[in-house]
């Protein structure tokens, strides 16, 4: 409802006579101080403004290099322009390690200039492959992928001397396997799992570190240690292993570099040498294997004896290209001390005879592995020389046990073999190469583990470093752990590739989980540099156009899915390829991305004009659908609502759209024409089959519903149509989810945009099964990827896929983000990467306050809205970075105000936001109307469970669907339960009770439900 008013803006920042100060400058998407060793010889630049001058817009900038003693190098400038994100690199390029300082000078439209910002390094790494002079060594004997392999993880090793004079050490360092490497005795880096997974084939990722410190003059030692990780360990289901190779390898390269100039190099060749290690076995999926009493540091130092190792086998070069990174790597970011240790009454799955097992519960499903202090044994007890510790992880329990099916064949479970006892001192138990998913550790072993503690105890948190860069709140708290579940699980699945699950026998790349989550991702973590590197990878293994299910590509080819060659089309999920470009654009204002991701957008988008034909419906073959649909048995996750045709051919549609759009942004006018035009034609033949004249959308489910209204699919005229149809579907679901992958990111947006966003509230905030609350009112920690993984009695759900730590449908945050709360990027393309935001908050749902920050391009900004009750009042607060700008929306539908940067303070009545609370529907009302008023569905629908119509509110919803334009009374006269006549009065009479139960609604918060 419209209300006539004016509402209240105060601009709270200081007044523009201040001088901008520069808070921030970072090179490509790398964290500040981080740009070392990068691929780029002309790396881009960007910069933040301090909050200062209100309505601040820079109107040039300098930018200068300086020696490390500060002496200037170069400057260039000043510019006349606004830009300071992604600013092109405007000095010579770098050469091969090439190190320089950058800092860059602002001025504001209003004259005033910043001083010169903090240095900020920027180095190069090898930008040749002549660059090498190191080759791959290996411990491993040949053998053809696939191969089994068992062998303890190699220790290789080599001594060098380092001359009088040394100011600058480098090591490059990368593997087939995984690597921790050691100078010294001192661990190189903070990296876990390096060099991380890529397209092995086309792509292996080396990473440079500052070992300056870690050497000495004189002799040296540098060790490394290799594990199989994703090159050499199991992949997927059915034991298949060594799908990249049979040897593990280690290729390193020291450079060092003297005082007067001169440089040396200390790089893998055939004289390193190598014997076997305490790490007996390791995998990703299975756990690890390690024998304390084979540890030795006495290999890692200078003047240790290797005459008896074994020499290592020279592979040469790897057939890959060898890149940089473009983003952080995986480290221990946070511990976690557990919530509980329990000796459990039997001796637990892990345990023989007379041993013992202790349960630990971290209190929050998280991803990384469980670190174990042992202290000293003695003879009389405690630990002694052999003594045996098993530690299995699970996320859940059930039945009072580890809830392990699950897992399905991942072991997920980390031995340890102790040393002698005293001698031994104090035994840190954690494994190197591998990692779990899991809340719950069973520790079994000897008697003694009986007495271990809290303090002995800790969960070790792994994720690609990626900053945090965004949050949410509210006046819900159960909405609020759901946000925080959702941040969990995207950092627990951010391990290198977008994961779909962090536990079990898989642990992929899953292309269409990565393209529905990747605006919600953008939001939570500053991750342009993760997608940056994950799409290269996307495009390295298409073939055909074809983007396969999981990148890096380890499914397609004979005896997978079927197929028999390269990876088969898959709507949604090869949509990843397209879609996740335009949204790092959207999200970060980079159009680098488009332009190399470019060639294959298209080869996609042109693979599905060769499947669909002629007629452009894509039609038949295999599709994944809108997958996980609540409906859908446990055993047939793609058996959804949504006719698998009908999604299909929407993402032809706005694939094609897509396409247009980046090719605008491009100025490849021609190509946007064309795109334009097939977009055109794949809408007019998608409207033709699959949409009713009146709006109706073949399969008449949520998620159709959801894409058409979202992606502009129908015919004009009939969008409101379809709106009202969707809104009747999820009222007649009562009010749960049904949506799989594809619908759940669309429906909250897709009710907002034709007029229902009371309806997606309500859809929000249900707390029944299925729904997103469900899980949180059951404990969970993620989001799971079943809406039912565990059941309402506790037992886990019967399907073979049932995650706990699923990011998918959590995607719904996006919309928290944007329209709950109200922050969001503007869609404008020339307004990408926050340059403008949109601020447009729906309140409701009974919600009092929600609030969310994002650290933009520009820097953080920031919207909350508030209702104070008691004066009537709701209140909204934005702040807006400098250089950047706001248009704000406000929920009486008043014309859109616009801002500059600074701190912006809105006011309206509460009647303006929610308008005053009708009356309670009675018998008269529409059974619609009774839908939409929750106090009075909750208390007729339990008079409804009450006559036997359904077995809960949800069923009883679906039964009076038919109904829904009848009134109250019509609906309680010729209600029944299945198989049964109307109840008639009897059931009439309860819901007049139920309704005379009702109270009136009287002075309503703002944005309640009425």
């Amino acid at each position: 409802m419209t209300t006539d008013h004016t509402a209240d803006h105060t601009q709270r920042t200081a007044g523009s006579a201040q001088r901008p100060q520069v808070s921030a400058l970072r090179v490509e998407h790398h964290r500040q101080g981080e740009a070392l060793g990068i691929g780029q010889a002309e790396p881009r630049l960007s910069w933040q403004v301090a909050a200062g001058p209100r309505d601040w817009v820079q109107a040039s900038y300098e930018l200068r290099q300086v020696d490390d003693q500060g002496a200037e190098l170069a400057t260039t400038g000043p510019h006349g322009s606004a830009e300071q994100v992604l600013v092109p690199w405007p000095f010579a390029p770098l050469a091969s390690g090439q190190r320089v300082l950058v800092q860059v000078r602002t001025t504001g439209a209003d004259g005033l200039t910043s001083d010169w910002s903090a240095p900020e390094p920027v180095e190069a790494g090898l930008l040749q492959r002549s660059d090498w002079h190191g080759v791959l060594v290996t411990a491993d004997p040949p053998g053809e992928p696939g191969a089994p392999v068992a062998s303890p993880a190699p220790r290789l090793r080599r001594s060098f001397v380092v001359r009088d004079g040394l100011v600058r050490a480098r090591l490059r360092l990368t593997a087939h396997g995984l690597v921790e490497a050691h100078l010294n005795g001192e661990r190189v880096g903070d990296e876990l799992l390096a060099p991380g997974w890529t397209a092995y084939r086309d792509r292996l990722r080396y990473r440079t570190h500052d070992v300056t410190a870690l050497l000495v003059p004189g002799e040296n030692a540098v060790g490394a240690l290799l594990g199989n990780g994703w090159w050499r360990g199991r992949l997927t289901w059915g034991g298949r292993r060594a799908l990249y190779g049979t040897q593990r390898a280690l290729l390193a390269q020291l450079e060092l570099t003297y005082a007067d100039g001169s440089t040396e190099r200390v790089v893998t060749d055939g004289s390193w040498r190598w014997s076997s290690s305490e790490v007996l076995d390791d995998d990703l999926y299975d756990g690890e294997h390690v024998d304390l009493r084979l540890a030795d540091r006495a290999w890692l130092l200078a003047g240790f004896d290797d005459s008896s190792w074994a020499a290592v086998t020279e592979l040469g070069l790897p057939d890959a290209e060898l890149v940089a990174p473009d983003s952080a790597p995986v480290r221990a970011v946070r511990t976690v001390r557990p919530a509980s240790v329990e000796v459990l009454d039997g001796p637990g799955a892990g345990a023989g005879p007379g041993e013992t097992t202790v349960r630990v519960d971290l209190g929050e499903n998280v991803v990384g592995h469980l670190r174990l202090r042992v202290r000293p044994g003695t003879e009389s007890g405690g630990p002694q020389d052999g003594d045996r510790v098993v530690v299995r992880q699970a996320e859940v329990l059930e039945h009072g046990a580890l809830g392990v099916r699950p897992l399905r064949t991942a072991r997920a479970t980390d031995v340890f073999d102790l040393a002698a006892g005293a001698a031994a001192g104090e035994q840190l138990l954690e494994p190197r190469f591998t990692f779990h998913g899991f809340r719950y550790a069973e520790v079994s072993g000897p008697a003694w583990l009986s007495g271990l503690t809290a303090d002995d105890v800790e969960g070790v948190v792994i994720t690609s470093d990626l900053e945090l860069a965004g949050g949410f709140s509210s006046s819900e708290p159960l909405l609020n752990q759901l946000h925080d579940n959702v941040l969990r699980g995207w950092q627990g699945n951010a391990v290198d590739v977008p994961t779909d699950c962090p536990q079990r026998d898989e642990r992929l790349g899953w292309t269409g989980d990565a393209q529905v989550f990747s605006p919600t991702a953008s939001f939570l973590t500053r991750s342009g540099g993760f997608w940056t590197s994950w799409l290269k990878d996307v495009a390295a293994d298409q073939v055909d156009g074809a983007v396969p299910f999981v990148v890096p590509d380890v499914l397609s080819g004979p005896g997978v899915f079927g197929a028999d060659g390269g990876p088969v089309p898959a709507a949604a999920w090869g949509d990843a390829g397209v879609v996740i470009p335009w949204v790092v654009f959207e999200r970060t204002g980079d159009t680098a991305v488009l332009e190399r991701q470019w060639p294959s957008m298209v080869a996609w988008v042109e693979r599905l004009l060769r499947e669909a034909g002629d007629d452009l419906l894509w039609s038949g073959g295999f599709q994944f659908g809108d997958w996980l649909d609540p409906t859908a048995p446990p055993d047939d996750a793609a058996a959804a609502q949504a006719d698998p045709d009908v999604i299909a051919t929407a993402h032809l549609a706005r694939g094609a759209d897509l396409l247009a759009r980046t090719a605008r942004v491009l100025g490849r006018d021609e190509a946007a024409a064309h795109w334009d035009g097939v977009a055109r034609r794949v809408r007019a033949a998608f409207a033709a089959e699959y949409v009713t004249g009146a709006g109706r959308v073949l399969s008449d489910c949520p998620t159709v519903y959801a894409v058409a209204i979202c992606w502009d699919l129908l015919p004009e005229g009939t969008r409101q149509h379809a709106g009202d149809r969707l809104a009747d579907l999820v009222r007649t679901s009562g009010f749960r989810i049904s949506t799989g992958f594809v619908g759940t990111p669309l429906v909250t947006d897709a009710l907002t945009l034709t007029g229902h966003v009371d309806v997606a509230h309500r859809l929000l905030l249900q707390r029944r099964v299925p729904s997103w609350l469900y899980p949180v009112t059951m404990g969970a920690t993620t989001v799971w990827e079943r809406w039912d993984s565990m059941l309402p009695d506790g037992t886990i759900n019967p399907g073979e896929m049932t995650s706990f730590n699923h990011y998918a449908l959590g995607a719904v945050a996006d919309w928290m983000h944007r329209t709950l709360a109200g922050l969001a990027p503007s869609t404008a393309p020339e307004a990408a990467g926050y340059r403008e935001l949109v601020v447009a908050p729906r309140p409701g749902g009974g919600l009092t306050s929600a609030s969310a920050w994002h650290d933009t391009p520009f820097g953080r900004a920031a919207v909350a809205w508030s209702v104070d009750v008691e004066g009537g009042t709701w209140h909204l607060d934005v702040a807006v970075p400098p250089g950047a700008r706001a248009v704000v929306h406000l929920p009486d539908r008043s014309e859109p105000v616009r801002v500059g940067s600074g701190e912006h303070a809105f006011s309206l009545p509460v009647s303006a936001v929610s308008g005053a609370g009708g009356p309670t529907p009675g018998l008269d009302s529409s059974v619609r109307e009774l839908l939409d008023d929750a106090r009075a569905w909750d208390a007729v629908s339990a008079a409804l469970v009450g006559a036997g119509v359904g077995a809960d509110d949800g069923e009883a919803a679906r039964r009076i669907a038919p109904l829904l334009d009848r009134s109250v009374r019509v609906m309680a006269l010729t209600a029944a339960a299945p198989g049964s006549v109307p109840a008639g009065s009897s059931l009439l009479d309860a819901v007049e009770r139920a309704l005379r139960g009702v109270a009136p609604q009287t002075g309503a918060a703002a944005g309640a439900t009425p």
